[in-house]
């Protein structure tokens, strides 16, 4: 897949290491120690490659294809070409991702742009910054006052931490972020380029506009994640929370205050406006807005490019703008579709002919 350019090349695995990672079954086993040392889509993929089929879509791919081994459901093992080691799954992309992982961990979170192995001299490191063992800081980093930074965790490139900041064990913070009033957890993944704990948006609505303080901070739980470009505001009186394992895509607006919960997903350049809470294992569309202080509920989804004026009960799936329950959008979408084509409203009005006629 030509990824040794960025990545170190992986070992590789044996089929029969990939069957003791992914659970699959293969009806070939005298090539249990054949190698794969990567993965790539069928149509590309190679005979020391991995490659996997889920649906009817990719069958001429497969026909086609050579691999040296394929992932599939065993209704597709008919289909599959001579010499290509099957090894069947009811859930072959699951099985892909594992082995992906497994080749290459090193693509999981931020690492050292400049290799770095400890403290590199060109970093600027308060003499009251206390930082555990083993952690690694980029060329350019800065580390404040009283910042605090646990065992195992990674400064990128040019970084800030702001003063008193505490940052937990095995972390990664991504190249150019900037990190302030804030607590963040164990095992967190900051992408680069994301800013944390600036000021809220707050102006009093009088012709002074005067600014509110905002003197919160940002909580960050234990294994969350933060792609590239967010931006995460403090809190008002209050603290702006993200809550455990949830995760949060490129260029989101997180505003002062929100409260997210426990693994929830927020796709790319959604905003969340200023006291909104999200319940946990709530899901955001990408590009949703939230008015300020609007719920969404344990479980609830709200469909890409939303705009949600009102709370979301648990467990509903919401559309459109404004946001309503699912099946009422998609009729009224439906409806709206069948009156704008041409005659539509002539027939949406006809009536029915009498039983007289």
């Amino acid at each position: 897949m030509g990824n040794s350019r960025f990545f170190d090349r992986p070992p590789g695995l044996t089929v029969a290491e990939i069957i003791s990672l992914t659970g699959t079954e293969t009806s070939d086993p005298k090539r249990l120690s054949h190698l794969i040392r990567d993965v790539a889509p069928a149509e590309l993929a190679g005979p020391h490659d991995l490659t996997f089929i889920e649906s009817n879509k990719y069958l001429p791919a497969l026909a086609t294809t050579h691999a040296g081994a394929c992932l599939m459901p065993r209704r597709f093992e008919s289909k599959a070409p001579p010499g290509l080691i099957v090894l069947r799954t009811n859930e072959p992309y699951r099985a892909f991702v594992a082995v992906h992982r497994k080749l290459y961990p090193q693509s999981l979170r931020p690492t050292s742009l400049f290799e770095t192995s400890g403290i590199f001299e060109g970093a600027t490191i308060h003499p009251t910054a206390r930082l555990e063992s083993d952690v690694t800081v980029d060329p350019g980093a800065v580390i404040g006052p009283r910042a605090e930074i646990g065992a195992g965790s990674m400064i990128g490139a040019t970084a800030v931490i702001g003063p008193d900041v505490l940052i937990g064990r095995d972390c990664a913070i991504g190249a150019g972020c900037t990190i302030m009033h804030s607590l963040i957890g164990d095992r967190v993944v900051i992408h680069p380029g994301c800013r944390i704990g600036q000021d809220g948006f707050g102006y009093t609505t009088d012709a002074a506009q005067q600014k509110i303080p905002q003197t919160g901070r940002v909580i960050i739980q234990n294994d969350v994640e933060i792609g590239a470009g967010t931006t995460i505001d403090r809190g008002g009186i209050r603290d702006t929370v993200i809550g455990e394992s949830s995760k949060i895509d490129n260029s989101c607006q997180i505003g002062h205050n929100v409260v997210i919960g426990r693994h929830c997903i927020v796709v790319a350049q959604s905003g969340l406006s200023g006291s909104v809470t999200l319940e946990d294992y709530a899901v955001l569309g990408g590009s949703v807005g939230l008015a300020p202080h609007v719920t969404i509920g344990r479980g609830a989804k709200v469909a890409a490019r939303s705009g949600i004026m009102h709370d979301v009960p648990p467990g509903e799936t919401w559309g459109g703008y404004p946001a309503k329950p699912s099946k009422q959008w998609m009729r009224e979408v439906a409806t709206l579709g069948r009156l704008a084509a041409p005659g539509g409203d002539r027939s949406a009005s006809r009536s029915k002919p009498s039983d007289e006629s």
